[in-house]
């Protein structure tokens, strides 16, 4: 197991990454921001910081193991599985508190954390157990193939509460709710 203080500290990282990606898309507004940063307040447009976030602290790590020269356990594939389950068990637990309460934002962002850093935690864990580089390259496909996901889902979002704006009454990034 790694150092608990790394996997305290590089969750802190990932979490402090989702707030400037927060804000991306509206600074430069662009196709290719549309789809890696939210375009809107939907629940699932915050689901890319999850997604984004773990997938640049990743490369991150990868150049500064190659600048140092250090054999460091770095697998795109556990960073993608990782970023699906932090998905998966925010959207389990944020849902039915959003339905019950609304929107906290206090609770909106400690979950944030809370679920990056479980993601984390469990990432040290597959790592210690399963082969490294047997799937490698097969997470940087799974990367892409989720942001093409992330952008048919953009541009093309289904018309449920989970993709719908409420401040700009909206779905996806260009998608208005017809009254």
């Amino acid at each position: 197991m790694k150092d608990k203080k790394y996997i305290f500290f590089s969750s802190l990282f990932i979490f402090l990454l989702c707030f400037p990606f927060h804000f991306l898309y509206d600074l430069i507004p662009n196709p290719i921001f549309a789809i890696i940063f939210p375009v809107n307040e939907s629940i699932w447009e915050h689901m890319k910081l999850i997604f984004t976030s773990n997938l640049v602290f990743q490369i991150i790590i990868y150049f500064i193991a190659i600048y140092k020269q250090k054999q460091v356990k770095i697998s795109f594939f556990y960073c993608f599985i990782k970023s699906i389950l932090e998905i998966i068990v925010y959207l389990i637990i944020f849902l039915p508190f959003y339905y019950s309460f609304g929107e906290k934002m206090w609770f909106s962002i400690l979950l944030l954390y809370l679920v990056i850093l479980f993601g984390q935690y469990i990432e040290d864990i597959v790592n210690l157990k399963c082969p490294l580089n047997k799937y490698g390259k097969i997470g940087i496909i799974l990367f892409i193939i989720g942001y093409i996901i992330f952008g048919i889902l953009t541009y093309k979002p289904i018309h449920i509460h989970l993709f719908f704006d409420t401040i700009k009454e909206k779905y996806g990034i260009n998608d208005y709710l017809i009254k």
